[in-house]
């Protein structure tokens, strides 16, 4: 619709009409989908039946002594740990088991799966290539 034709139409049906209809508009128990759902049935003498099943029921369990506030402030400082990295996750799961493996006499360079390599990609959904690896 062109600008001239929406001017003659808002002049000729009046200007509220053409403004946008929204829930703001509307009464109280006018919902324009905003995806709520009516809490029952309408029947067909046009008489509401409210359902109980259909009628949200919020479960708030006693916070009554609990300490943390339900926000997080914006003038919190900075978390203090640095950032998960390849080389920090492989220090702290993996380097433990193969030191401890290692002290114990029981570490075989052969059997590398154990602690989660895998030396070939196949059936993978996303195979990493040396493009691929986090460096």
């Amino acid at each position: 619709m062109g600008v001239l034709s929406r001017l003659v139409r808002g002049l000729m049906r009046g200007a509220d009409r053409m403004s946008e209809f929204t829930s703001k508009r509307g009464s109280r128990t006018h919902n324009k989908d905003r995806t709520a759902r009516p809490t029952g049935l309408r029947l067909s003498s046009r008489k509401f039946v409210a359902i109980r099943a259909m009628i949200p029921e919020f479960v708030v369990p006693n916070l009554e002594g609990f300490k943390l506030r339900p926000y997080v402030s914006y003038r919190t400082p900075r978390g203090t740990e640095p950032p998960l990295t390849t080389e920090s996750l492989f220090a702290e799961v993996v380097s433990p088991q193969i030191q401890k493996d290692f002290e114990e006499g029981t570490f075989n360079k052969e059997q590398l799966e154990k602690y989660g390599f895998e030396p070939t990609q196949e059936g993978k959904l996303f195979k990493l290539y040396p493009k691929n690896f986090v460096r």
